[in-house]
């Protein structure tokens, strides 16, 4: 199936079908499709009613604080609203067997005792007579939400749903989960809406193992799952969580296990499996929808899971995930015990949906030895299955007997009780501005843009930036020209001064732009600047040399060896910006450099000579403002003015207009180039490890 789809694809900026407003201003209808939320206080109606410490983490609580938290925030009244109902008998049975969903539906009659004796029949699990009922609708909420996703009611969304579903089985509960939420509205959205390819990233600490073995066998689902494993020795305890296990049959290969062999997991390890192992597969696999596991005992004070991903985490998580399948992304609660930690991850996550600019990630991005030993143990597992991992040799295949790796510094907090005190949960005080600015000519007033969008009037130049001017070139002693380098320069400092977040400018030099762009950042306070540049474009000696910018060149002209520097580094030539190409530059150089650096400023520059395709364009803007948390600015020459249209909604979290389409394996030649300068360079930026070798 994969093969099939292994074709040359996509749109290129430079043609005139491309750049074609109107054809952009179809593409993309004026408005916002919105962000669903469903919750129904029905849910918490079932709670614990004998003494079981093991048990009595799910609690009611988990669901009402967080969704009380999301409106003290005022994030549940940016939602579309949609109702929860009961899913019918028929739906479970997509999942489970008639038998036990009548040995569920039969607690409603039971007494304290009977339900006891029932519960303990299975791992884990609890019964209440509101269990049927509230099962049913938590399975329904999550229909409903992948219902209106697909028909294009909402763009994306979220379920606060219980009890969680993950680990339930065809015949059996566990793990706190009755019926299995997200496989059966997996199944209903193969079913009714037609969908083959629907992508599972179930991110809670505990393995899905109910999830897994719903579609072990099935490619049409590419489940992923990480989970604190410490070598089959944490719950539940099963050989098939190990990152060999890969599906069967059919479905080998569509299985993936990244197991945590250590607790104390970190934003940077989390961040590292995304960008190394989920999203290349994902990518090749282009699902047609996304579900998320949303488990938050994955998250920083959690007792159960004991790791030290911080809530913005989760919001990154979130944005590495939306550009796929047209950003139409379901989120549905799985576990998550610490309130505190709860909430806050679920409004960070939630943010990030509605469109919101992320938050900079926290913390060393180093990942921990453990962490490495798991990905490249995964990578090594799926490279047979994979084209986008068959590129470099992953490295022999670790064991326990040779590797048990590092988790790095001790668990910050109280590992047993999952204290926060002094853990830093609460969402910045001060979030970055939600608003984008423009510094174009007028004729782009026949764009259709995002409404609010800021129009800057521009600044007076300094009398050093007329000096600098007149040096580069006499093309700006032009009044037009010089129009537009000022209102470049205002959008930069707005965006530095934190009166916006991002903003696209246009510019007929775009070069000389570029320049004095990079000297008014640096001027203005910024002291790690990363440029990543798109075709032909000259930076002066001493901008490349200073120490604080990071110049990143994607299909210029080559640049000679002895240029290339841990601070400058190129992928030159045509074939950089070619599709698969250019998209495992993005996965493998390209963010993981953006997230090691950890810039606080990210110019973007589109200059002569790119033949980047203008929806890997909008991919790598999208994806761009994570590192520098949402902080951006786009630069283009004035003969890309349509293509402002496109970035602009990119900016303020519109999905892709498409799906990325056919995949296409980077040549051998240039894949080959690409691991050697990823070696070259990973002991400057930790995050392109891949092995611990």
């Amino acid at each position: 199936m994969r093969g099939k789809r292994e074709a040359a694809g996509g749109r290129r900026l430079r043609s005139s079908a491309a750049r074609a407003g109107r054809g952009m201003a179809e593409a993309r209808p004026p408005g916002s499709q919105g962000t669903a939320l469903i919750y129904d206080e029905d849910m918490a109606r079932v709670r614990l009613l004998w003494d079981d410490p093991e048990c009595a983490i799910e609690k009611p609580e988990r669901l009402t604080s967080t969704y009380a938290r999301l409106c003290h925030r005022g994030l549940a009244q940016r939602c579309v609203r949609l109702p929860a109902r009961e899913a019918t008998e028929e739906e479970l049975e997509l999942v489970h067997s008639p038998e036990y969903v009548a040995v569920v539906k039969g607690t409603q009659t039971m007494g304290k005792e009977a339900l006891r004796n029932l519960a303990q029949k299975y791992d884990a699990v609890y019964f209440h007579p509101s269990t049927f009922p509230c099962a049913r609708m938590a399975v329904g909420a999550t229909l409903q939400l992948v219902d209106a996703v697909l028909t294009g009611a909402v763009g994306n969304g979220m379920a606060l749903v219980r009890p969680p579903g993950h680990h339930s089985q065809r015949d059996a509960a566990n793990g706190f989960c009755v019926f299995n939420n997200v496989a059966i509205a997996a199944e209903h959205a193969k079913r009714r809406h037609g969908l083959q390819r629907i992508l599972i990233v179930d991110w809670d600490i505990h393995h899905g193992q109910g999830t897994q073995g719903v579609f072990e066998d099935d490619p049409s689902v590419l489940y992923f799952s990480w989970h604190r494993y410490e070598h089959q020795s944490f719950w539940p305890r099963l050989r098939e969580s190990d990152y060999d296990v890969v599906g069967q049959g059919p479905g080998r290969g569509f299985t993936i296990n990244v197991p945590w062999n250590k607790v104390g997991m970190r934003n940077a390890d989390y961040v590292s499996v995304f960008l190394h192992v989920l999203l290349p597969l994902a990518i090749e696999f282009d699902p047609e929808l996304v579900l998320v596991s949303a488990g938050f005992d994955s998250g920083i004070g959690d007792p159960e899971g004991q790791m030290k991903a911080t809530p913005e985490c989760f919001a990154h998580l979130t944005l590495l995930l939306l550009p796929l399948a047209r950003g139409r992304l379901c989120a549905v609660l799985e576990g998550g015990y610490n309130l505190q930690s709860l909430a806050e991850c679920v409004c960070l996550t939630l943010q990030t949906l509605l469109g919101d600019p992320v938050p900079a990630l926290s913390g060393d991005p180093t990942p921990c030895l453990s962490a490495l030993e798991s990905i490249q143990n995964v990578r090594a597992a799926h490279a047979p299955h994979w084209a986008s991992l068959r590129h470099e040799d992953a490295g022999r295949v670790l064991t326990p007997s040779t590797w048990r790796g590092d988790a790095g510094p001790p668990l910050l907090g109280d590992q047993a009780t999952g204290a926060t005190d002094g853990l830093g949960l609460n969402c910045p005080p001060n979030p970055p501005s939600a608003a984008i600015g423009l510094a174009v000519p007028d004729s782009a007033s026949g764009l259709n843009l995002p409404p609010a969008l800021l129009q800057e009037k521009g600044v007076t130049l300094s009398e050093e930036e007329v000096a600098v001017r007149a040096r580069l070139d006499s093309a700006f002693s032009q009044d037009q020209a010089l129009a537009a380098l000022g209102k470049l320069l205002a959008l930069l400092d707005k965006i530095q001064t934190g009166q916006i977040r991002a903003g696209i400018a246009t510019s007929p030099a775009v070069s000389e732009a570029m320049v004095l762009a990079l000297h008014r950042g640096l001027s203005r306070g910024a002291q790690r600047l990363l440029c990543v540049t798109v075709g032909d474009l000259d930076i002066p000696e001493d901008l490349r040399d200073n120490g604080q910018i990071l110049l990143l060149n994607i299909g210029g002209k080559e640049w000679p060896e002895a240029a290339l520097t841990p601070m400058c580094i190129g992928l030159g030539g045509h074939q950089a910006t070619e599709p698969g190409t250019f998209l495992l530059a993005l996965t493998s150089l390209i963010l993981p450099v953006a997230y090691s650096f950890q810039p606080d400023l990210v110019l973007v520059v589109l200059g002569p000579g790119c033949s980047l395709h203008s929806l890997h364009v909008e991919l790598l803007t999208r994806l761009l403002q994570g590192p520098a948390g949402g902080r951006m600015l786009l630069l283009l020459p004035n003969s890309e003015l349509p293509l402002v249209e496109a970035l602009a909604w990119a900016l303020v979290g519109r999905a892709l207009p498409s799906t990325l389409g056919p995949f296409l394996s980077a040549p051998p030649k240039q894949a080959l180039a690409m691991t050697r300068l990823c070696r070259q360079l990973r002991q400057d930026w930790p995050m392109l490890q891949v092995s611990v070798t």
